[in-house]
Formats: C-alpha cells, sequence, structure tokens
C-alpha cells in the first residue's frame, strides 16, 4: 500500500468540524450504549462458548432488562490474516461463525457488537484491519447482522500510532516554516505572522516549529481549547490579484515536525501535500512557487497541518459510508477506539456514537479465572482517576446530537479496586453519561452482591440515560474553585460535586471524594448555582426530596443548599434531586 493518505474533502476538513452536520446518515439522539465487551475479562482469549455464557448472565440477572444490551466480541476474534480478502472468525475460537452468534443473541433480546481497526492490523496483530478494506468490511458486518462496531487506531498508517511507523508522523506535522514570500516581499514567521492554539512555538527566535495537533493519547494536555496550531500572516493588498507564494521550510519526520504543508487563504485551502524532504529539521529551503489569489484589502494566509485529525476523520467516514450504503436504514452504534489521540472530541460526532477520549483504563485484562487488575489512581492513563480527570471537563463536547465522551469500560470486578471505588467509579461514569460496558466476567457476579447492587443500581442508571442526554457539569471543585467547569486538575487530592439535569425539572448531584484520604469541610451547592449553570432547565423551587442512590434514604430539603460535610478514601454521594411544588 503506498503511503500516501488520501485527498481530504470539504465534508472532512478542519474547517468543517464545528458546523454540526453530520456525515453519511449518521443517527442523532442515541443515548449511551449500555454492554458487556470481552476485552477486561479476557482479552484475545474469548470465545464463543464464554461470549454465550456472559450473554446468558445478562439476561439470568436481569442487566438485559436494566439495558444492558450490547455484547461486544473485542480483539482476537478473527482469524490472523484475510481469506479471499475477507474477514473470517477464528475457526477454533467461534467455530459456529459470526452470523450464528449474532442470531443467538438477538434470539435472546440482545444486541451483537463487534471490533476491528482503522490501521491495516489490530492491536494484537491480526493483518485485517479495514484501511483498505472499508467496502467488503462493510458488507461483513452487515451480513452478520451487527449492531455496534468498536473500531481501534493501531497500525495507522497515516500517523505515528501505535506499532505504526514513528517517522508517519511526517504526515500530520508542516514542516518548520522561517518565512514566507509574496511577490517581492518577504514576511517572517517569527516577527510578521500570528501563531494559533498552544501546540506551535518559536524556535530560538528563527523559526516556528510544531503545527499540528497535539497527540491526546496520554494525559499531560488538557482537552479543552484549541488543540491544533497554525501559522497566520496578515498579507494586505491594493486590489484583487493572483500572486505567487514560496515557503522557506525544512522538514523532519518525528512528532512536531513533518512533511506535509497545508495552506490556505483565508477558509480556501489551496495547497495540501508534501514538500520534498530537506536534508535535516534546520537546512532551509524553499518550496516552489504555490498560486494564491488575494482579495482587495487584507487577507489571511494559513499555514498549517490538520491531517491527524483529517485523516482519521476520514479512515471512520470511510467504513460509516459503506455501512450505510449497504443497508441505509441500519443503524449500528459506532465507537471509535483511537484513545483520545486525534482529539476526537472535535470532530468525531459526524460520524461516531462516542469517542475514546485517552489510551486505555488497564494493561492489565484478565483471562478465563483471572479477573485482571484496576487502579484508582495512576500517572498515565491506566486509571479510574486518569480517565475521570480529563472526562469531566468535556462535557461541552457531547450530548444528543453529537455523542459522548468515552473514558473506557467499568472496571468494576477487576482485582485492585474496593467496593467504595467501585461505586464511585459507577457513579462517576453514569454522572459524564459515559458509555456502561462492562468489563468484568458476569459469571463472578451474583444477583443481590455487592458487584450486582453496583452495576444494577437503577436510580444510577436512570441517571446516565435520562432523555436530556446532558452530560454532568463539575461546578465545584477544591482544587480550582474558580473556574471549576473546565480547569484540567490532574491532582487527586481533592473534592468535586458534579451537577446534571434530568428529566421533568429534575437533577442530580454528585459529591466525589477524589483522593484517598479523608475529606472533612463544607462541601455545598446551591440550587440557584445548578440553575444558572444550566440556564433554566432546573425547576425553580425551595422545597426539594432528595434521593440517596446508594442508600435509597429519601430526605427533604427546605433551603435549596445541598452539602455535604465528610467523605470517606474515594467515596461518592450521588443525590436525585425532586424539586416539589
Amino acid at each position: 500500500m503506498a503511503l500516501k493518505p488520501d485527498k481530504i474533502g470539504k465534508e472532512v476538513s478542519y474547517d468543517a468540524f464545528a458546523n454540526g452536520n453530520v456525515l453519511y446518515g449518521k443517527k442523532k439522539g442515541n443515548l449511551p450504549a449500555m454492554g458487556w465487551n470481552s476485552w477486561n475479562a479476557f482479552g484475545s482469549g474469548n470465545t464463543e462458548k464464554l461470549t454465550k455464557e456472559m450473554a446468558e448472565c445478562l439476561c439470568k440477572l436481569g442487566l438485559k432488562d436494566l439495558g444492558y444490551v450490547y455484547v461486544v466480541l473485542d480483539d482476537g476474534c478473527y482469524k490472523p490474516e484475510r481469506v479471499d480478502g475477507k474477514l473470517s472468525n477464528e475457526e477454533i475460537k467461534f467455530p459456529g461463525g459470526f452470523r450464528a452468534l449474532a442470531d443467538h443473541l438477538h434470539k435472546a433480546g440482545l444486541k451483537f457488537g463487534m471490533y476491528n481497526d482503522v490501521g491495516t492490523n489490530l492491536c494484537a496483530g491480526a493483518a485485517v484491519g479495514t484501511c483498505g478494506h472499508e467496502r467488503e468490511d462493510a458488507r461483513s458486518y452487515i451480513d452478520w447482522d451487527v449492531d455496534f462496531l468498536k473500531v481501534d487506531n493501531c497500525y495507522y498508517p497515516y500517523d505515528n500510532a501505535t506499532f505504526s511507523n514513528p517517522e508517519n508522523a511526517r504526515f500530520v506535522y508542516a514542516p518548520n516554516i522561517k518565512s514566507i514570500k509574496i511577490g517581492s516581499k518577504k514576511y517572517s514567521a517569527v516577527k510578521d505572522a500570528q501563531i494559533t492554539g498552544k501546540v506551535a512555538s518559536v524556535n530560538n527566535s528563527e523559526f516556528v516549529t510544531g503545527l499540528g495537533t497535539f497527540d491526546g493519547t496520554g494525559p499531560r494536555y488538557s482537552p479543552v481549547g484549541s488543540r491544533s496550531s497554525e501559522l497566520v500572516f496578515t498579507v494586505n493588498s491594493k486590489k484583487e490579484e493572483e500572486a505567487e507564494l514560496l515557503v522557506e521550510y525544512a522538514t523532519g519526520k518525528r512528532e512536531g515536525v513533518g512533511e506535509w504543508l497545508q495552506v490556505a487563504v483565508e477558509n480556501e485551502r489551496i495547497f495540501d501535500a508534501l514538500l520534498p524532504a530537506t536534508d535535516s529539521e534546520k537546512d532551509f529551503t524553499w518550496s516552489k512557487a504555490i498560486k494564491i489569489r488575494l482579495q482587495k484589502g487584507e487577507n489571511h494566509i494559513r499555514l498549517m497541518n490538520h491531517r491527524r485529525q483529517e485523516n482519521t476523520l476520514n479512515s471512520y467516514a470511510k467504513l460509516l459510508k459503506y455501512l450505510k450504503e449497504a443497508a441505509p436504514e441500519k443503524d449500528i452504534l459506532y465507537s471509535a477506539c483511537e484513545w483520545g489521540k486525534t482529539q476526537p472530541q472535535n470532530w468525531a460526532g459526524k460520524v461516531c456514537d462516542s469517542w475514546r477520549i485517552l489510551n486505555d483504563i488497564t494493561f492489565c485484562v484478565g483471562n478465563d479465572g483471572d479477573p485482571g487488575h484496576g487502579d484508582w489512581a495512576g500517572d498515565y492513563t491506566c486509571s479510574v482517576t486518569s480517565q475521570y480527570n480529563k472526562a469531566v471537563i468535556m462535557e461541552e463536547f457531547s450530548g444528543l446530537d453529537k455523542g459522548w465522551n468515552d473514558p473506557d469500560m467499568l472496571m468494576i470486578g477487576m482485582n485492585g479496586l474496593n467496593l467504595t471505588q467501585n461505586r464511585t467509579h459507577m457513579s462517576m461514569w453514569c454522572m459524564m453519561n459515559a458509555p456502561l460496558m462492562l468489563g468484568l466476567d458476569l459469571r463472578r457476579v451474583k444477583k443481590g452482591d455487592d458487584l450486582y447492587n453496583i452495576i444494577a443500581n437503577r436510580e444510577l442508571i436512570s441517571i446516565n440515560q435520562d432523555p436530556l442526554g446532558i452530560q454532568a457539569k463539575r461546578l465545584y471543585c477544591s482544587l480550582a474553585m474558580n473556574r471549576p467547569v473546565h480547569s484540567y486538575v490532574r491532582d487527586i487530592n481533592r473534592v468535586d460535586i458534579l451537577a446534571k439535569p434530568l428529566a421533568d425539572g429534575r437533577f442530580a448531584i454528585s459529591f466525589i471524594n477524589v483522593s484517598e484520604k479523608t475529606q472533612k469541610g463544607d462541601f455545598a451547592i446551591t440550587d440557584e448555582q445548578i440553575r444558572k449553570a444550566f440556564k433554566g432547565r432546573i425547576a425553580e423551587s425551595k422545597r426539594f426530596e432528595v434521593l440517596d442512590v446508594w442508600t435509597k434514604e429519601t430526605k427533604n430539603n427546605r433551603d435549596g443548599i445541598f452539602r455535604v460535610r465528610k467523605l470517606a478514601p474515594c467515596e461518592s454521594v450521588t443525590w436525585i434531586v425532586t424539586p416539589q411544588a
């Protein structure tokens, strides 16, 4: 396969991300998915037999009736290579084939989900990724009557994604830029241009570097605000005229410095291609002339590279396009598992129902007999709090008209988390409208036991599945008192208060001790603060009925002040509040 990204159409271009349009008939209005995924429980060792046993557990435990209906096969279910160009089942683990398994699940009132990758290979290595095979794979998924698709981002040839060539970063960053020429006039990138966003910077007062998009795979950077950078020159012209633009550049093949340049005048893109490689990142040369058209007056010449986002959107969009061509009326939930690498909160709502915000929540998955391991806290993405810290400030990106931020599967039932942490994990995900995908071996759950009472908490599930589809906002943070909604706080030694509107003027409040120490204080929020934050979606009242979703106790509140004075380590208190007439 020639390593050259597709030509990007206007509908998947950076300037179209925020226009509110969906592509290829993507359906709006789906609530967060609920179900079971095989990866955390069994890794690549899942089988047809285990899948059927999990489906039986969903039914016998009554979890299906609570909304857990999607049964999703993750990595490890296909043969390692294509057969006659098509995907096929691994015959030892899935001897009956995928269509028979789908029929079995559908007969039980469940829905069937599968996994693939926008790269050439799946993350576990099988050479069956959708890249270059979108049409035939879409046909296979329709033939297998699939209801849900989780699509990963390993071995992606147009970016330095996991297991792909690191030098492929050359596609997703512009070269270093020293200056441009338009006609006889030269403009310095350092002195005469504006850098947008927070990625690019000036190197030693000589040139601008880092023209591209942050890699969001890890938790270092906030998801809020501009995640991409451009270099913008303001050029005045006395008349409308044709002109030639030359760019003084030096290329690289690593994160931050690439070979692919995009040029636009205002919102009209006029150049989008690789430039000839230079000997080093500091050996500058001039490009060939690029013809541009200037309008009379002020013109904005944009030098940039948005290919990290555009390439990935284009790849996810192609699969959706062929799914809709094969079965226009079939609504397949579509989950982008690209780990937040390309800031999918900016674009994924055009084609997907949910999008992962970070790399995996755990790399210590289980097998048949080992529940695997999850952590409450961690420096990278492998913990409840790493995922929560990012997702909790991303409410502006989610909704029924967009889709859902996905902080990965629930780790409830894995080793490493105690019951308090499991309860708070569930409360966090429900308040944030995250997909509720169970990741435990359901044979370990008994109806009425501690694990069951967490994952089957009807009140919490009703918060997650509320028809308004509004993600909670963090209205109080003990470490970000002045800007709690969007401040990116990674220090877990804090208390957060989340609020979420519900149907019929009700609302939910969750007091969360993110830390592993007892927290004491006057942690409080008022109905007026909540009403102001959600612009009238909360009914006016000074009398409220307050239901604790864990203890099931109901109390009355007559002052509109909701407070907690003590929280045990990792404890959460979550209430559903109903205004009274």
